[in-house]
C-alpha cells in the first residue's frame, strides 16, 4: 500500500469496516461457533497428517481466499461492505461474481467443509449443512428481493446470466 493510500481515509475506513465485519460475522460462523460448540469440548476428531489434512487445509485456504477476493470487490468496486447495514452501492458483477451470484457464501462453506475434513468431524459437517440452508433461505427471502428492489433491471439481467449457487464457467469465460 502506498503512503498516499495509507493517509487516504477513503481507503482506510472501508478496509476497517471490512475487517470488523469479517471478524464478527464470517469469523463467528467459521471460527468462534465451530470452536465453541464442537472443538472446545474435546470433539476434535483425529488431527493426524494425511491426505485429509492436505484436503482440509486446501479447502480452508480456497474458501478464505475466495471470501477475501469477494469482500475486497464489495469494498472497492461496490463501495460498501458485505454487512447488510452497509451494502455495496454499486452492483458487483466482477471477479468471482462473474461465475456465480453467491461466491462469498460458497467460500464460507468451503472453510467449514475444510474444517470438518481437517478435524474429521461429522458434527462440523452437519453444522456446515445447517449454515448452507440458512444461507439459501437468507438469499431467497431477503437478499434477492432487496437487490431486485435496489438495482432493478441490472440485477434481473445479472440473475438471468449468472447462476445462484453452481458456477457456469463456460459463460463466464466467454464474457471475459
Amino acid at each position: 500500500m502506498t503512503e498516499e493510500a495509507r493517509r487516504d481515509p477513503g481507503v482506510l475506513v472501508p478496509l476497517l469496516k471490512l475487517v470488523v465485519f469479517t471478524v464478527l460475522v464470517p469469523g463467528s460462523v467459521t471460527v468462534w461457533m465451530p470452536y465453541y460448540f464442537y472443538l472446545s469440548r474435546g470433539r476434535w476428531g483425529s488431527l493426524t497428517l494425511g491426505s485429509h489434512t492436505l484436503a482440509g487445509l486446501l479447502l480452508i485456504v480456497l474458501g478464505a481466499c475466495g471470501y477475501l477476493w469477494c469482500a475486497l470487490d464489495f469494498t472497492f468496486t461496490g463501495r460498501g461492505t458485505p454487512a447488510p447495514i452497509d451494502p455495496p452501492k454499486i452492483l458487483v458483477a466482477r471477479g468471482l461474481y462473474r461465475f456465480v451470484r453467491n461466491p462469498m457464501y460458497i467460500s464460507v462453506l468451503l472453510v467449514l467443509l475444510g474444517e470438518s475434513v481437517l478435524f474429521k468431524n461429522i458434527r462440523l459437517l452437519r453444522y456446515a449443512g445447517i449454515v448452507a440452508v440458512g444461507f439459501h433461505l437468507g438469499v431467497l427471502l431477503y437478499e434477492e428481493p432487496a437487490l431486485r428492489h435496489k438495482f432493478g433491471a441490472s440485477y434481473e439481467e445479472y440473475c438471468q446470466t449468472v447462476p445462484r449457487w453452481i458456477p457456469r464457467l463456460r459463460r463466464a469465460a466467454n464474457s471475459a
